[in-house]
C-alpha cells in the first residue's frame, strides 16, 4: 500500500501548554501598607528633583492617613545623614514607627516583624535611592512574599539615569511600577468613596 504523506509535517510543529493568565494585583487598602525609605534632611542637595519626591511623598503620607494604611518609614545611619524632613513628619502620626538602619534594603529585621503584624502584603514604596535602597529592599520584599508596588513619582537618585534601569530590575523582580495619583485612584475605586473628596484635593496637589 503506498504511503499518503500528510499534508502538513505534524511531527515538526511544537505544541505548548495552554497559558492560564495570573491574576492582576490590585492595591487594596485594606491590605496595603506605606514604607517610606531614608528621605531624610542631608540629601536634599544632592537628589535629582527633590523637590518632587518630597511633595509627592508627603501627599502619600496624607492618602495613607485618610484611607487608614500604615506607614512604615526608615532612616539609613540618621546620625550622619539626618532624620526624615519636616514636610513628611509633620504628616506622621505619633504611633508612626520610624526604623533605623544601616542595611541598604529597608526590609530589616524590624521591618519584617512590623509588617507579619500588620499582616499586610502588599507594600507602596516611596524613597530613595532607586537604583541602592530601594532596588534591594523591593528584592528583599519580592523573595518574601510581599507585592511591591513603586510609586514612581516618589522614587529619585542623585543621578537621575540611574532609574530607568533600576526601575526594569524591580519589574522583572515582580514589582508593579504606578503613579501616586494613579495608586490613589485604585485604592479609591470609585467616586462615592467617603474619602473621596478628601484625596481629590490631595490629588490636585501631586507635582508632574
Amino acid at each position: 500500500m503506498a504511503k499518503i504523506n500528510p499534508p502538513f509535517a505534524f511531527h515538526s510543529i511544537r505544541t505548548r501548554p495552554e497559558r492560564f493568565p495570573m491574576p492582576i494585583p490590585r492595591l487594596q487598602s485594606a491590605n496595603c501598607a506605606l514604607l517610606v525609605i531614608d528621605i531624610q534632611t542631608k540629601f536634599a542637595k544632592h537628589i535629582a528633583k527633590w523637590d518632587f519626591l518630597v511633595a509627592n511623598s508627603a501627599i502619600l503620607v496624607q492618602m495613607a492617613n485618610t484611607l487608614d494604611i500604615p506607614v512604615i518609614v526608615t532612616e539609613q545611619s540618621p546620625q550622619s545623614l539626618g532624620n526624615t524632613t519636616p514636610e513628611i513628619t509633620q504628616h506622621l502620626s505619633k504611633n508612626t514607627p520610624v526604623y533605623i538602619k544601616t542595611r541598604f534594603s529597608a526590609f530589616t529585621s524590624d521591618v519584617a516583624a512590623q509588617l507579619r503584624t500588620l499582616n499586610r502584603s502588599q507594600i507602596i514604596i516611596c524613597g530613595i535611592e532607586a537604583q541602592v535602597c530601594v532596588l534591594q529592599t523591593v528584592l528583599d520584599l519580592a523573595a518574601n512574599g510581599r507585592q511591591p508596588f513603586l510609586i514612581t513619582d516618589a522614587i529619585a537618585a542623585t543621578d537621575a539615569s540611574q532609574i530607568p534601569p533600576a526601575l526594569r530590575r524591580m519589574e522583572h523582580a515582580n514589582a508593579i511600577a504606578t503613579g501616586t495619583l494613579s495608586a490613589m485612584y485604585e485604592l479609591l475605586q470609585d467616586a462615592t468613596h467617603p474619602k473621596f473628596k478628601a484625596c481629590l484635593d490631595l490629588a490636585k496637589r501631586i507635582q508632574f
